[in-house]
């Protein structure tokens, strides 16, 4: 980046800085960030703090912040959004599915959707739904070829799977292709000797229960294997909607820089002092997946 460019996003990178992300966006230089990922506040939810965003207008509401988040998006960044449907007058409300669409003809590429299992949702019964489990996590790109590292969120392989490679068959040591007739196929053999595996695209992860100073918490990890999938160290993440710090908090214990935007004054402050607090501690490490398998 021209030095010249990097004056003019000094004053932003490594701050929470405090207003309206439609109105802090538009002082942000061009083809700035090398990744964006948020979770903004869902339809008519968080009211007493957000002011709440009516289902039907969610769409008019977000498509002016998509555009200035896809200009200020670098060509080879990425968009990652959480959101989930919410459920009105007994059926779940289409806006996200509106929204998709909507920001592919204001020229965003839908490239992939991830699922967010929360390991931990809040028990509870419904006449006519189970307890929900699960958020999206939408991908967008401004182009098809854009950077990831797959190798930084490989997973350790299962014990069902170093099972399996112990009692190898003849079909297992030759490609079999499918029987559908859909040109993929596997060989079995080629995983003998692999410690690890390209995870798939369901995240199972706890909610945040530890931050109780925000309503809507998504744990560290969660950006954390985003900001490792979708940049290298320095790289400089956004969250316009960054509440108490926690992709912030992610991006330190991974080397990246960050700029965060935040409506609520007294989340900045709980921003803040997450943050300061992340930058004295002396054990600060950058987050392990470790823990996850694949059952390749």
């Amino acid at each position: 980046m021209p030095d010249a460019h990097q004056k003019q996003l000094a004053p932003f990178v490594n701050r929470i800085l405090h207003g309206d992300c439609r109105t802090v966006l538009t002082q942000l230089p061009d083809a700035c960030v090398d990744l964006i990922i948020t979770s903004p506040p869902y339809a008519d939810q968080r009211k007493r703090v957000y002011g709440g965003v009516r289902p039907d207008h969610y769409v008019e509401w977000f498509l002016p912040i998509a555009a200035e988040l896809k200009r200020v998006l670098k060509p080879t960044g990425s968009f990652v959004l959480n959101i989930k449907e919410r459920v009105v007058k007994g059926e779940r409300h289409v806006y996200v599915l509106e929204l998709i669409l909507a920001m592919r003809q204001q020229g965003w590429l839908w490239t992939e959707e991830y699922l967010w299992h929360k390991k931990n949702c809040y028990p509870g019964r419904w006449t006519n739904r189970f307890r929900d489990a699960w958020e999206r996590l939408l991908h967008f790109t401004k182009q098809k070829q854009f950077k990831m590292f797959q190798d930084a969120v490989m997973v350790p392989m299962g014990e069902g799977t170093h099972r399996r490679l112990k009692k190898l068959g003849a079909n297992d040591m030759y490609r079999l292709n499918s029987r559908t007739g859909s040109g993929l196929g596997r060989r079995v053999a080629n995983w003998i000797g692999r410690e690890y595996a390209y995870p798939t695209n369901v995240l199972h992860m706890a909610t945040e229960c530890q931050n109780r100073y925000h309503a809507a918490t998504f744990p560290v990890e969660l950006p954390a294997w985003f900001i490792k999938l979708f940049t290298e160290p320095g790289d400089i993440v956004l969250d316009p909607f960054m509440g108490s710090g926690t992709t912030a908090v992610a991006c330190i214990r991974n080397d990246r820089r960050y700029i965060g935007i935040e409506l609520v004054e007294a989340y900045v402050r709980v921003a803040e002092e997450r943050i300061a607090r992340e930058m004295a501690s002396p054990t600060r490490i950058v987050y392990s997946f470790g823990s996850c398998e694949s059952d390749v």
